[in-house]
């Protein structure tokens, strides 16, 4: 299985999505509803987590659609 979180970001007036590890943006979008649409999909497919960015960069949401190593057990 594919590595590597999925991050959706705002840039250079752009939405975008950057699986983590690659150095460029895997789609870039018009609004966050779709860039985050869009990086849902990817990280469903890939079993990862999704990091959804505010516009100035911090952490606005996070959505796991794997085995998340990072959870607790118990």
């Amino acid at each position: 299985m594919a590595k590597g979180d999925v991050d959706t970001y705002y840039e250079d007036g752009q939405w975008k999505n950057k699986v983590e590890g690659n150095s460029r943006a895997s789609s870039v979008h018009d609004t966050k509803m779709d860039a985050q649409a869009a990086g849902r999909d990817m990280a469903k497919d890939r079993g990862v987590e999704h990091v959804i960015k505010n516009m100035d960069g911090r952490i606005g949401g996070k959505n796991s659609y794997g085995d998340d190593p990072r959870s607790s057990k118990g």
